[in-house]
């Protein structure tokens, strides 16, 4: 509910500062006072897109403030928790305009985008008028307001789920067909390739062994005879046999030497050791090198098939077994395609099933409740002098997609006989209002926390019609609240609070101000509505009659 609005240089307010109530809420005032800039200001600082030139000539920047009571559950709390803003029972929204049109909003003193607060405005409140395209007037939100009547909730979510399950079975029939369809392009490459692959059989590591072992083969020639001679010169006819000798003699002697040659015997036992060990090595080389002359050829052959195969797929030797397994799985993949695409088009005839019963089921939900609400909305339209019209909710088959199958649009017929047609186009601008109020009345069940705005919704009528559908405003906000800008006073004389828009000049300024009006002042200001700039007693008396009930 909205508690309090203040308006500081905005267009001809210096400032305002307004405190509303619960209940219907009347704002009266001749033409031009400045009515409808309380609605620019209040839209304003809700986001709405509105008229640029919004700062008061002379001043710097204009600002709006309005705070809102926010009753537990309701869904301005989702929307600030969505957007990591504080959450209280009491909501504050302050928008600037600078002069050259930058505009900042705070909530609850956090600095916000407009789409924040356009997002917050769709909970907080909601503006009915003759000129109003953002509501009951555009067909495209007349699917969403049957829906919200009906509370078919259950059946939306199961078709939105339905539908989500439906596109991404299409969307993995697609990608399927489509790599199915690029794979059969390159079939006839993918097949050479496994088979090049596979004949050449590349091993991880292979190649930088071959490169080894072609350079040692290379090498072999010019390495063998002094390795030959290496090996001689380490046997028995060469270090082997004179240390040996050397070792005998020693050992012959060296219980004699009284021990003095204990050292050196161990130490040509250790060399011996290493000389074998450094004799097995050299021998071991030397039987190494010994090849078949035809090996280097083989060898490099390979060596040189598999850097050819490298280069010709781009790719580094070393990854020639991970590119085989790559491409050998598409081809598995591309010989397995027409299988799995199989499967992908059973999937999507399954979710085509499921999609089609949920939209069947909404359907005939929305049918049934489209019924319910022409009944409600004739039911309402008796009391507003309109019970020769008849309202009629038309369901048609709509392109399917997240929210069903139907096209929903709202007709009525003014009189019997007469062509039922959109409704924004058939009424007059008096029946419309008439039929905004009447179909308002029927949706607003479950809107306690919506503060509802009626932008002279009574033009065009009077008499007793004027008091019935102040009678409907006032029902309409006994649970609630309702603010009405009116012209009219027999919806004036229904409101619980009353305030009186005025326009006043001073020196060469033209402002614009809101007086709260006690009851003796309303009925002045109801005696000017009823008579004009003249007020008779003649007026008054019919002021305070309508103030009576």
């Amino acid at each position: 509910m909205l508690r309090a609005l203040d308006i500081r240089d905005m267009l001809i307010i210096d400032h305002l500062a307004l405190e509303f109530q619960p209940g219907l809420n009347v704002l009266t005032g001749e033409t031009g006072a400045g009515k409808s800039i309380l609605l620019d200001s209040l839209g304003f600082v809700l986001g709405w897109r509105g008229r640029a030139d919004l700062v008061r000539q002379g001043a710097k920047q204009g600002e709006v403030l309005a705070e809102f009571d926010l009753p537990e559950n309701h869904p301005a709390r989702a929307v600030l928790e969505e957007a990591g803003l504080p959450v209280a029972d009491e909501l504050i929204l302050r928008r600037v305009n600078s002069a050259d049109g930058r505009k900042t909003a705070w909530v609850n003193d956090r600095r916000c985008s407009g789409e924040v607060l356009r997002a917050l405005s769709e909970t907080l409140v909601e503006l009915h008028g003759q000129h109003d395209d953002r509501g009951l007037l555009n067909p495209r939100g007349h699917r969403a307001i049957l829906d919200a009547f009906a509370g078919i909730d259950v059946e939306l979510a199961a078709t939105r789920a339905a539908w989500r399950n439906l596109s991404a079975a299409r969307k993995a029939l697609a990608e399927a067909e489509t790599a199915l369809a690029a794979m059969q392009d390159e079939e006839e490459f993918l097949r050479h390739a496994v088979g090049e692959l596979d004949e050449l059989d590349p091993q991880p590591g292979e190649e930088e062994a071959l490169d080894v072992q072609r350079r040692l083969m290379q090498q072999a020639e010019r390495i063998r005879d002094d390795i030959t001679r290496a090996s001689a010169a380490l046997g028995t006819d060469g270090a082997e046999g004179a240390m040996g000798d050397a070792m005998r003699w020693l050992e012959a002697v060296a219980d004699k030497a009284e021990g003095k040659l204990d050292g050196a015997l161990a130490a040509l036992s250790r060399a011996m050791v290493e000389l074998d060990e450094a004799a097995r090595g050299v021998e071991d080389t030397a039987q190494a090198l010994v090849f078949n002359p035809h090996e280097l050829e083989e060898t490099e052959e390979r060596l040189f098939a598999i850097r050819g195969l490298a280069r010709k797929h781009q790719v580094t030797p070393e990854e020639l077994p991970d590119l085989a397994d790559t491409l050998r799985g598409k081809l598995e993949a591309l010989d397995a395609g027409d299988a799995g695409i199989a499967t992908l088009r059973a999937d999507l005839k399954t979710a085509e099933d499921s999609y089609y019963s949920a939209a069947q089921a909404l359907s005939a939900a929305r049918h049934a409740a489209a019924q319910k609400l022409d009944r409600a909305v004739t039911a309402e339209l008796a009391p507003l002098k309109m019970e020769r019209a008849v309202f009629t909710t038309q369901i048609s088959d709509d392109t399917p997609g997240p929210e069903g199958r139907d096209a929903v649009a709202f007709t009525v017929a003014t009189n019997p006989g007469a062509p039922a047609g959109p409704i924004g186009k058939i009424a007059s601008g008096g029946e419309l209002s008439r039929f905004l109020l009447a179909l308002k009345v029927c949706l607003a069940e479950g809107n306690a926390g919506i503060t509802m705005i009626f932008d002279e919704i009574d033009r065009g009528v009077g008499g007793a019609t004027a008091d019935a559908v102040g009678r409907r405003l006032a029902a309409l906000a006994s649970e609630g609240q309702v603010l009405v800008v009116t012209h009219s006073p027999q919806v004036a004389a229904l409101g619980a609070h009353h305030w009186r828009v005025e326009k006043r000049v001073t020196g060469d300024q033209t402002l614009s101000n809101v007086v709260p009006l006690a009851d003796p002042d309303r009925v002045d200001e109801i005696a000017r509505m009823v008579s004009g700039d003249t007020i008779t007693d003649e007026a008054r008396a019919a002021a305070r009659a309508l103030l009576a009930g």
